[in-house]
């Protein structure tokens, strides 16, 4: 598995600004993937029902944790 770095880690490596980094991979001359932050509710709720729908007991389990939020 590749291991995702920061622009500020890249950055140290490589011994170059943050911008210099930022430019670069808005050039394509270094690969690059966004990563955003996401509110954690918007991610438990689909997932604690996507898990339910397999099993009955996964799904009751899925059911009280969303009562008790």
């Amino acid at each position: 598995m590749p291991q995702i770095m920061t622009t500020k880690e890249i950055a140290k490596y490589l011994k170059l600004h943050e911008i210099t980094i930022c430019k670069y991979a808005v050039q394509g001359r270094i690969p690059a993937i966004r990563i955003g932050r996401v509110s954690g509710d918007l991610i438990r709720m689909p997932l604690i029902r996507g898990l339910a729908k397999g099993h009955h007991r996964s799904k009751r389990r899925a059911q009280k944790k969303l009562d008790k939020e």
